[in-house]
């Protein structure tokens, strides 16, 4: 069948949701999109609006709102990072990474408004808080690390690291991360009563390290590498735990732990009297633990992405 557009005589072309190859009429595309059977592009509103190629993308530093007017085939990117957990004080674990989740082309979003919270970094011995996009998509914040000496990590998106263990009992343990949102605190790793040592906080990508006496510190978790916004970054890594050792002690420690890869901070090292540091913001990182003084753990982000051409 041939048809007249503009002027000219060509083969009679459908078009689908997906593609609409051709040149057609405005009365054609009228009526395709009557019958639903026309290509649309997603469009939103909310958080910084960049452009990265082909895609739009909404970024969520702090709490607001994604209005979605209309919603394409190809659905949404969106990543979704809770708090970081704190670290623990007196010899604590690394506080764990706040949970991470990615779903690339979904639809579980539909046209409407959605409040989209960003989860605060726990304060010190505190679990981050959840970040979400409406109640669909619910990121758990980050495990504290454990604190005081014998405590656990806590449980949370990723766990927080243990706190050291100064007697002969059984050692103190990580706290567990959330199924696919986060991995395992680290264990103290300790043997009996030397060396004193704590355990990293998990982190999206990988588990906290369990420190031993001379050879390996209580690093953080790695985090998850992603490329939501055209930039390849790593989110939600575990805190580092602190370094065994304080004064008027003489057991032998390979040092505090280092934050993992996405923003995860530093456990305080008494050895070279180097300070926790706090997870970065908007990236989910965890605490670093304390001998005398523990850190924060980081502030989480949402980000929104989509196709704008089709």
């Amino acid at each position: 069948m041939l048809r007249r557009v503009n002027r000219t005589i060509g083969a009679y072309l459908t078009p689908s949701k997906t593609s609409a190859s051709g040149m057609f009429a405005l009365e054609e595309v009228r009526k395709y999109l009557q019958e639903d059977k026309w290509p649309q592009v997603t469009s939103a509103t909310g958080g910084t609006v960049t452009y990265d190629g082909d895609y739009t993308v909404h970024t969520f530093t702090t709490s607001g709102t994604l209005t979605i007017g209309t919603l394409g085939t190809d659905g949404l990117d969106i990543l979704v990072v809770a708090g970081g957990g704190g670290g623990g004080s007196g010899r604590g674990g690394g506080g764990g990474g706040g949970g991470l989740i990615y779903n690339q082309n979904t639809t579980s979003l539909g046209v409407g408004t959605y409040s989209v919270t960003i989860g605060a970094g726990g304060a010190v011995n505190t679990n981050g808080s959840n970040s979400s996009i409406g109640s669909v998509f619910v990121a758990i914040g980050g495990g504290a690390g454990g604190a005081g000496g014998g405590d656990n990590g806590s449980s949370g998106g990723s766990g927080g690291g243990a706190s050291f263990n100064a007697g002969p009992w059984p050692n103190t343990y990580g706290g567990a991360g959330t199924s696919g949102q986060g991995n395992n605190g680290a264990n103290s790793g300790n043997s009996g009563d030397n060396p004193r040592n704590t355990g990293g906080g998990g982190g999206a990508g990988t588990a906290g390290t369990a420190g031993t006496s001379t050879t390996t510190p209580p690093d953080g978790g790695d985090g998850s590498q992603i490329s939501i916004n055209g930039t390849a970054t790593y989110y939600a890594g575990g805190g580092g735990g602190a370094s065994g050792k304080v004064d008027g002690e003489s057991y032998l420690t390979a040092g505090s732990g280092s934050g993992g890869l996405g923003g995860g901070g530093d456990g305080e090292n008494h050895v070279s009297t180097s300070s926790s540091t706090a997870g970065a913001a908007n990236t989910g990182g965890g605490g670093g633990g304390g001998v005398h003084a523990a850190s924060a753990g980081g502030s989480g982000i949402v980000i929104v992405r989509y196709k704008n051409k089709f």
